[in-house]
């Protein structure tokens, strides 16, 4: 069992941090929606040692701010751009996951709420 996460809402109705999501990501859209893809191969990560958990959508970032910081070691102020690149996709990456924890959450509520009228 994970994590709970987010308002009483959420405990309500069983959504945990680490849920799949159970509705259609194009549901209630007009556009398509781009899936999200790894830019950064499972080889790159593993020869680089970057740890399992920072092995997410913004690895390819990390691995370029890792590779400059090598380059340029003793004068990592050089990296700036690249640390900045990698934080600016974390923080990104954050903000994208916690919009679709709250789509799920109202999801799941209006579905709850559908099932209740009826």
């Amino acid at each position: 069992m994970g994590q709970m996460l987010g308002s009483y809402d959420a405990r309500k109705v069983g959504l945990y941090m680490d849920d799949q999501p159970t509705f259609d990501p194009q549901a209630g859209f007009n556009y398509q929606r781009k899936s999200r893809e790894m830019v950064a191969r499972e080889a790159d990560l593993i020869s680089a040692k970057i740890p399992p958990k920072h092995r997410d959508y913004c690895a390819h970032y990390l691995l370029e701010y890792q590779s400059c910081r090598y380059k340029n070691m003793p004068l990592i102020y050089k990296c700036a751009h690249e640390k900045h690149a990698f934080l600016t996709c974390e923080k990104d990456d954050y903000e994208l996951r916690m919009k679709e924890f709250e789509r799920e959450r109202r999801l799941r509520l209006r579905e709850k709420r559908l099932v209740g009228a009826y």
